[in-house]
């Protein structure tokens, strides 16, 4: 059976219920690979969740908090880490990298240097998603040409 290769292009819902329960899927369906691209959306543009906003460890223990971009940068690193570490526990092929800020260039970036059979695009739920505002899965699916499936859920554990 040949392996399937997905794209997901996720932030905040990293780890969340519903995007692990569609990896869960893909992985119950047979042989998969996973590439994760995790945009450096602004912290200023980070939906407000029901829990506290966390940076520990996003300076490294320097006590210097650096600027937003870095932030922004670092709690993508560490979601994208956190979602890596719990796939690859479970035998999962996975892999993936912190993108561009603006999701769509992001995609683009990835699909450069992966090729994928699908791609997963994870936002928050519509009412609260800016990722739904600007139409990302159909863009993307228009964009790429690829098959994109869209899982909107609530945001993963915090970092």
């Amino acid at each position: 059976m040949p392996v399937r290769r997905y794209l997901v292009v996720a932030n905040q819902t990293l780890g969340g219920p519903d995007l692990v329960g569609k990896l869960e899927e893909c992985v119950a369906a047979g042989p998969c690979q996973f590439y994760f691209v995790v945009p450096a959306t602004a912290v200023s543009d980070l939906e407000p969740v029901d829990r506290p906003l966390t940076l520990s460890g996003v300076d490294g223990g320097a006590g210097i908090l650096p600027g937003l971009d870095e932030v922004a940068r670092a709690m993508g690193r560490r979601r994208l880490e956190k979602e890596l570490a719990r796939l690859r526990e479970a035998g999962v092929d996975a892999d993936g990298e912190v993108g561009d800020p603006r999701p769509i260039h992001a995609i683009k970036d990835a699909l450069r240097k992966q090729q994928v059979d699908e791609v997963i695009v994870s936002t928050l739920a519509h009412r609260v998603s800016r990722w739904l505002v600007m139409d990302l899965p159909h863009r993307a699916a228009r964009s790429f040409e690829l098959p994109v499936t869209h899982v909107a859920g609530v945001a993963g554990p915090a970092v």
